[in-house]
């Protein structure tokens, strides 16, 4: 790759306070809550830039009411929504890289030692050349991976009436889904879907789960699971009845994967990427219904 221009950057940071800063400035304290407690929420959305250099985030809206979500579960004081779309809009006003990015919002509780308030941040990082589109009825190579199923040692069921577990906010502590990765990768997989003790297939370590089953496309249903509602995920099931595909929530036994038309593992930036084995074990696929998802997501 050839050096990024003044107007190509590659990785954007900006601080609700200080506006965009030098990426290699100091952003947070050593006693950050976010920091050595994992005390914080954040969320990611894909960014687009257009030929003109004019870059967009999508659904930016809808990974706000998320993040103000996460942040009201844990009782952090989110900064309000006008104040955190000026601080994208400062961040895209600098970027002009052709291609795809990844918008990063984070808040954290702040300091520990002292009553500085919430830190808010949101960075702005180049993942790649924007993905060609294509004619309705052309194909395309769908972008797949491998993955292995891993317990969550929890049951479906596990966040019922447990709010104290934090089901369904984004929080800042991945130890777990970045220790599944490397399980995952250890098995000669690229990633992980974690299955509950009583037999269902929950998510991927850092993505949502999606199946396609007689004629159907099932989503892992939110609430009692913990699991987190994807703007993805909901965007496509929202719009398969007007691509002939019925969409719901619907928990999927673990066997089920195995005699689906397809699974896929959904997130904003990178979209919805089919899994082709799945603990050695070859996955169908369908095409006609893997464009229909591609497309259902806006890719």
């Amino acid at each position: 790759m050839t050096a990024a221009t003044d107007n190509e950057r590659t990785h954007v940071v900006a601080v609700l306070g200080r506006g965009v800063i030098d990426a290699d400035l100091p952003v947070v304290t050593a006693d950050d809550l976010g920091l050595t407690r994992g005390d914080g929420c954040f969320d990611s959305a894909r960014v687009v830039t257009d030929p003109t250099g004019s870059a967009h985030v999508v659904d930016l809206d809808g990974h706000l009411t998320r993040l103000a979500c996460s942040a009201a579960a844990l009782a952090i004081a989110s900064p309000p929504r006008e104040d955190w779309q000026a601080l994208v809009a400062e961040a895209l006003a600098c970027w002009s890289t052709p291609g795809e990015g990844t918008l990063k919002l984070v808040l954290t509780r702040g300091r520990e030692w002292q009553s500085s308030g919430p830190t808010a941040l949101v960075t702005l990082t180049h993942r790649g050349p924007e993905r060609p589109t294509v004619a309705p009825g052309d194909s395309r190579p769908a972008p797949s991976i491998t993955a292995v199923t891993l317990s969550s040692g929890l049951p479906a069921d596990a966040f019922a009436g447990a709010p104290w577990l934090l089901g369904g906010v984004k929080t800042l502590a991945y130890a777990v889904n970045v220790a599944a990765v490397r399980e995952a990768r250890g098995r000669g997989a690229d990633d992980a879907i974690f299955v509950t003790t009583d037999g269902y297939a929950l998510e991927g370590t850092t993505s949502a789960l999606l199946v396609a089953r007689d004629g159907a496309l099932l989503a892992t249903p939110t609430g009692d699971t913990g699991i987190l509602e994807s703007v993805t995920v909901t965007s496509i099931l929202s719009r398969a009845p007007g691509h002939g595909l019925t969409g719901r929530h619907e928990l999927v036994p673990v066997a089920d994967l195995f005699r689906a038309q397809g699974v896929w593992l959904v997130s904003s930036s990178r979209g919805p990427v089919q899994v082709t084995t799945l603990d050695g074990i070859a996955l169908a696929h369908d095409g006609e219904t893997a464009e229909r998802v591609l497309r259902l997501a806006g890719f």
